[in-house]
């Protein structure tokens, strides 16, 4: 009787870290945005003062992220990093919770300069990460054509030696600026002309990625770029030489953003992300590695002198730079097949 007692309590003992494991599983939350985005310090930083576990997934264009996050009905992901357009469609879709603002103080933190845009007017849905103009970047050295616009890009010498930015309506906006048109308008005959206009572009393009774009402009690779913010920046640090361009025709703006998903598995999580980088030294970390303007107040006084003289462009090109907005669905659905043909052209 003895004997079995004894074994019954060891086995109740051998048990107890079983049921200890079993109901402590750890917190996760799980982001979902391009590679590298979100810097690697500052997830690790989350992670050890947290004790939540950070799942990173990539996605390569925005498009992609919306149909994810469309097939899993707002759910799987707990914080989603992407584009203000996208983000736009994906409100209009229901796809998007509203910010538990009790669970953000530091929200108070964000400037008022980059809040408002169009795609959450009333600031319900989302925290901005990284305002910015894209730009034209040249090598001086291997272009003999005068760079002033967009146009130029189209310009014969520079067969097989551009690279792009592969965001659809990015790219198909430089057609119609050159057109004189807006990046949003609604007109198919415009939209029609401006991919008639993009696909006269092919020979030209050696390269179309989001990833690391400059490189390729500092390889030698490629000797004209249209870049993002972040790699401009990251070009003229490589090479100084290097010439950026203005467009002529018009500029772009855009500002990514996180935000929410309806059915976000830890919300909770999410918003105590939310609140860790919108504190000041957290928020200049993120934008000293992502080299996009920097849309928290409260970083200002930790950004170094020598990243502000950096930048290539301040809060006061904002109000110059044009959205590119969430339009119907049949000028989506030509920019759309348009650009499918423009990508298939490049093979």
């Amino acid at each position: 009787m003895k004997k079995r007692v004894l074994a019954l309590m060891l086995a109740f003992m051998l048990a107890i870290p079983m049921l200890s494991s079993c109901g402590s599983k750890q917190e996760e939350l799980n982001i979902y945005t391009w590679e590298d985005y979100v810097p690697d310090s500052v997830v690790e930083a989350f992670e050890k003062e947290t004790g939540i576990k950070v799942n990173y997934t990539n996605f390569q264009t925005n498009e992609e992220m919306l149909s994810v996050l469309s097939n899993a009905k707002g759910g799987d992901y707990d914080i989603i990093l992407a584009s203000d357009y996208i983000i736009n469609i994906a409100i209009q879709e229901g796809l998007v919770g509203k910010l538990d603002k009790s669970q953000i103080p530091n929200f108070e933190n964000i400037d008022p300069l980059y809040q408002g845009f169009f795609y959450d007017e009333a600031n319900e849905y989302t925290v901005p990460y990284a305002p910015g103009i894209p730009l034209l970047v040249y090598d001086p050295a291997k272009v003999d054509v005068e760079i002033t616009g967009y146009e130029s890009l189209w310009d014969p010498s520079l067969e097989d030696s551009v690279a792009l930015m592969d965001t659809e309506r990015v790219v198909m906006g430089m057609a119609l600026k050159i057109l004189g048109k807006s990046f949003n308008t609604e007109n198919l005959e415009d939209i029609q002309a401006a991919g008639d206009l993009l696909m006269k572009l092919a020979p030209n393009v050696r390269v179309l990625s989001n990833d690391q774009t400059q490189d390729y402009l500092l390889s030698g690779d490629v000797s004209a770029a249209f870049l993002f913010t972040s790699q401009v920046v990251l070009a003229l640090q490589g090479n100084p030489n290097l010439e950026v361009v203005y467009p002529k025709e018009g500029l772009g703006f855009g500002c990514d953003a996180m935000f929410v998903p309806v059915n976000a598995p830890n919300a909770s999580n999410a918003h105590k992300f939310l609140n860790y980088i919108l504190q000041g030294e957290v928020g200049a970390e993120i934008s000293t590695q992502v080299w996009y303007l920097c849309a928290n107040k409260a970083a200002y006084e930790y950004l170094p002198a020598d990243f502000q003289d950096s930048l290539i462009i301040s809060a006061d090109s904002v109000p110059e730079g044009e959205f590119i907005q969430n339009i119907g669905t049949a000028a989506t659905e030509l920019h759309n097949e348009i650009y499918t043909e423009f990508k298939a052209n490049l093979d």
